[in-house]
């Protein structure tokens, strides 16, 4: 038999229900090396043939080459950045000028020291009210002198025009930043910042003198559709609940819009939130364009899917049980030879038993690669907690394989940690822990599964080598599998919950030598020494686990 029952190999509940026959015909014409090669070359070019396995490895080989430069190239425009702050400059909003102006330097020197290959050039346009004649508009274009753009904002200063109404040309500013600024960088970021809606009974019951909107005829849908157009990437300040009904206005046109809270009176504490605002716009939009590039097409479907998402866990009484298989690999490697070996992971290591859930009918969460979904484990001793996850689209060829190798990943990950932990309990370092990843079966469909995260879930750093929370620790983990494999690979797009003394993780990323190996996300030797030791700053973490000191 090719697969191992789990009465043999596991220690979990055992299954006393034989493997269904259709697994088992899934099982036996699945090959491994050819279907994976096949997957590879298709997803480099959409191209493939049915050559024998040896032509096939090396021509795939040559087409995952192109791929990845192609993918490096992209992930290098991603990092030029277009930074651009909307600012309402009306009389209410003195300190948040202020605070836009003070961050520059603290934002550009954080960026600089977590990625430096990150350049940003930063500009400015502030709006007023149609009442404010030729000071309406106030427009800086990019500009990566940091010092000229904060003598810029010294002479910008709230209104003092005596206005009888309360929304403020919103539309206006936005336009004019979107068609009036030269975008040139590959990331694009539009940081609104405003405590008052534009006019138009649409937007706001309050006062207003243009209840019928923009007197130059501009509309949310026009404004936005340009915005849409140039790939720029928009985020909001808030300040006040009178700008809830514009948001969920654009949101309507251009999806998901990350929000952020500034609502604060302390200037200081104000200070530290522009900073925090600034920072992770920046980090997120980077990642975001270097994972799925700037066509605005692919940008705003993936925001368009975020904003379709359930965050709310469904009344379970109300689903129906459903049964599946589970698969994992039931021997991680021992030696650093097996973990080389690609022929390690083959049918022989996988496990298997019958699985009862339930699955709410809407994913929570969306990202580039997969849909995620609250679940419950029904037949464990006491019911849990799980999330199921679904790729978005898997090729043309088989499916099958592709869950295994994400699995395989994420075995990989694992046995990396516990050598990792061994050495880091003994030095008083934080431990990481990467959840145990399986294959579930349902039917022809197929899902990863794993413990449900109960904490604040975060991204420290993705696999196109942006940092978006520094952690030295996860640093110094990347680190230590560089070394530990002598060179073959590094761990990388960590995320995940942070305790204390531990970070737990899920979906990972390798970037490997071999670059047949692991999926799309490994971006290979180029990936390894440009977007991993290009970037890595040794600490005291590294000297701790006595690694190499990378240059």
């Amino acid at each position: 038999m090719i697969i191992q029952n789990e009465n043999t190999y596991s220690s979990d509940t055992s299954s006393t229900s034989s493997i269904p026959p259709s697994l088992i015909n899934d099982l036996n014409r699945l090959n491994f090396n050819e279907e994976r090669l096949k997957r590879y070359a298709d997803e480099s070019i959409n191209l493939i043939s049915n050559n024998k396995e040896n032509e096939l490895r090396t021509k795939t080989t040559f087409l995952r080459e192109m791929a990845i430069s192609k993918i490096l190239n992209n992930i290098k425009l991603s990092m030029k950045v277009d930074l651009c702050f909307v600012l309402d400059c009306t009389a209410s909003m003195g300190s948040h000028i202020a605070a836009a102006k003070d961050c520059i330097f603290k934002v550009t020197n954080y960026i600089k020291h977590t990625n430096p290959s990150i350049e940003l050039w930063v500009g400015f346009c502030g709006y007023r009210d149609h009442n404010d004649g030729s000071s309406r508009l106030q427009i800086f274009d990019f500009n990566d002198q940091y010092d000229q753009f904060v003598q810029y904002m010294l002479n910008v200063t709230p209104s003092s025009s005596p206005n009888n109404d309360i929304p403020e040309d919103v539309l206006g500013g936005l336009n004019a930043a979107i068609t009036k600024m030269n975008w040139k960088n590959d990331t694009r970021i539009l940081l609104h910042i405003g405590d008052n809606p534009p006019h138009g009974g649409n937007f706001t019951n309050l006062t207003d003198n243009y209840p019928n909107g923009d007197p130059y005829g501009l509309t949310a849908e026009n404004v936005l559709e340009k915005m849409k157009s140039k790939s720029i990437l928009y985020f909001f300040g808030k300040i006040t609940n009178e700008t809830d009904k514009m948001l969920e206005i654009f949101r309507g046109i251009i999806g998901e819009i990350p929000e952020f809270d500034l609502m604060e009176d302390d200037p200081i504490k104000l200070f530290e939130k522009f900073i925090k605002f600034v920072s992770s716009s920046i980090t997120t939009s980077v990642t975001l364009v270097s994972v799925i590039g700037s066509n605005s097409k692919d940008i705003y479907a993936l925001k368009q899917r975020k904003l379709n998402m359930n965050p709310n866990e469904p009344n379970w009484d109300n689903l129906p049980l459903q049964k599946g298989n589970l698969l994992w690999y039931y021997c991680i490697p021992e030696t650093l030879d097996d973990l080389k070996n690609p022929e390690y992971f083959n049918k022989s290591n996988l496990s298997y038993k019958s699985f009862t859930f339930k699955i709410a009918s809407q994913p929570f969460s969306a990202g580039a690669e997969k849909y995620a979904y609250f679940a419950r484990d029904i037949k464990s001793k006491s019911e849990k907690e799980i999330v199921m996850k679904e790729y978005l689209k898997v090729g043309r060829n088989d499916s099958f394989e592709k869950y295994l190798e994400t699995v395989e990943v994420s075995t990989v990950a694992h046995f990396l940690s516990t050598k990792f932990n061994w050495i880091a309990v003994r030095k008083n370092i934080s431990k990481v822990k990467f959840l145990k990843m399986k294959l579930l079966r349902v039917c022809n469909r197929y899902y990863t599964i794993e413990p449900k995260l109960n904490a604040e879930y975060k991204r420290f750093n993705s696999n196109t080598g942006v940092i978006s929370k520094l952690r030295h620790t996860l640093e110094a983990f990347a680190h230590f599998t560089y070394e530990y494999t002598e060179g073959y690979l590094v761990v990388y797009d960590l995320q995940g919950i942070e305790t204390t003394d531990e970070f737990l993780l899920t979906d990972p990323a390798i970037h490997c030598i071999d670059p047949l190996r692991f999926g799309g996300t490994n971006i290979g030797e180029k990936g390894i020494n440009e977007l991993f030791l290009a970037n890595h700053r040794c600490d005291d973490i590294c000297k701790k686990l006595k690694l190499s000191h990378v240059q």
